[in-house]
């Protein structure tokens, strides 16, 4: 579909979708036939149970695409699941970095240490970028209150050739905590011990009382983001700006 078509298709839905609620634009946007097909994108991470639950309570046979880099923790490895488990999520779909890809680029592990920007390309980004193909457009997580441009985050956003669905644009941090509080969910084992932010194991540290929740993430890197991003229908990386404290 034409790029425009999809920024006028994004428009469309934001016009339409702009008073409701996260539970209802995330209803709605999966049977809406002008939406199209969707696929849900989780990293199974310190914030993503309430979006899981959220589609869940709509339509567990949503597919879900989790990004298993072979540099994750143990313990998001076990939590993804144990939360699929109790969700009873029927199209968990794991996605590895291609074999022979990651053969010829890294075949000893350490290209985090001299391009991580390189490593997330392989194993997130284009694992994504063709688990996408057969999709209309995704779902995410992203939320306003994480700052910057993310400040007036849209429910619904052209993404190169995908239309990319924010149902929790208007969440703030305390929102999403009391969610989970008053559903039960189970939180990641890491949380408590010191990681609000939960990426790859090598590229991710403890964050101490009072600093940015993502400071643990490629901490004294420029790096601030995996780069899961597209534009004109090419993937590209654009930094993420930073996130608020509070």
């Amino acid at each position: 579909m034409p790029l425009d078509d999809i920024q006028g298709r994004a428009d469309a839905l934001n016009e339409a979708y702009r008073h409701h609620s996260a539970h209802a634009v995330l209803e709605r946007a999966l049977k809406d036939p002008d939406v199209g097909p969707l696929a849900l994108v989780s990293s199974f991470g310190a914030e993503s149970v309430a979006l899981l639950h959220l589609v869940s309570m709509i339509d567990r046979s949503t597919p879900v695409l989790f990004l298993d880099t072979e540099m994750l923790f143990a313990e998001t490895l076990t939590y993804q699941m144990e939360v699929a488990e109790r969700l009873n999520l029927r199209d968990v779909r794991v996605l590895h970095p291609d074999r022979q890809e990651v053969f010829e680029q890294d075949n000893e592990g350490l290209l985090h240490l001299a391009d991580p920007d390189s490593c997330c390309a392989l194993r997130k980004s284009l694992p994504l970028q063709r688990a996408l193909m057969p999709f209309d457009g995704w779902i995410t997580g992203r939320k306003q209150y994480q700052g910057g441009k993310r400040a007036a985050l849209p429910f619904f956003e052209a993404d190169g050739t995908h239309l990319k669905v924010n149902p929790l644009a208007h969440w703030d941090r305390q929102d999403v905590q009391d969610y989970m509080t008053e559903n039960r969910l189970p939180r990641h084992p890491l949380v408590a011990q010191g990681y609000p932010s939960i990426g790859c194991a090598p590229c991710t540290t403890r964050v101490a009382p009072g600093e940015d929740p993502r400071a643990g993430r490629w901490r004294n890197q420029e790096k601030t983001e995996c780069g899961i991003h597209f534009v004109n229908g090419k993937m590209v990386r654009i930094p993420a700006p930073e996130a608020k404290v509070g």
